[in-house]
């Protein structure tokens, strides 16, 4: 599991602007690491939010109906 400081560090660095200035400095190899980073970033937020709509809904008949129409 993350912690709370990893998820903190990586929000001041995003926030800072020093993501983009490591980016501009960059070699192109490096560049295409931080842009899947970034990439790889977006897709585990997108789970993230799926899962915690499932967890939130999970016992909810709003999430039975949900449920219902993904299993269709």
């Amino acid at each position: 599991m993350l912690s709370e400081k990893y998820l903190e560090d990586l929000e001041k660095y995003l926030k800072s602007g020093a993501l983009e200035k490591d980016f501009e400095y960059s070699s192109e190899e490096r560049r295409l690491e931080i842009l899947d980073y970034l990439e790889r970033l977006m897709d585990l937020a997108e789970l993230a939010d799926e899962t915690a709509t499932k967890i939130i809904f999970k016992n909810t008949e709003l999430g039975q109906a949900f449920g219902a129409r993904a299993q269709k």
